[in-house]
């Protein structure tokens, strides 16, 4: 599985957090808020999700649009699992001991 950055973290929650898709402008003017980011370091980062499948783009007019391809919680599940395959099956089940009870 591919790992994401932080900057691609960042992108793929203001996606996460949208209803709609949204253009690189949308997703620059939501970062400006918290960053000084050049116009096109969104477009490659967006461009880098789309190639890694985090997102799924669609071309609108002239523009592409951008959303998620997963929600985050079947994202974070799938890093989860990807973690846990390197653990033995005692190392699991005690990983798994220390998180349920926390589900509460």
């Amino acid at each position: 599985m591919a790992v994401m950055g932080e900057l691609e973290q960042a992108v793929m929650d203001i996606l996460w957090d949208r209803p709609d898709p949204l253009s690189v402008r949308d997703v620059h003017e939501l970062l400006a808020h918290e960053r000084d980011l050049a116009y096109t370091t969104v477009m490659t980062v967006l461009d880098r999700l789309a190639k890694k499948g985090f997102v799924v783009r669609n071309l609108d007019g002239r523009a592409w649009l951008y959303r998620p391809a997963t929600s985050r919680a079947t994202q974070i599940a799938a890093e989860m699992l990807d973690l846990m395959e390197r653990l033995s099956d005692d190392e699991r089940r005690e990983v798994l001991s220390k998180i349920v009870p926390a589900l509460g």
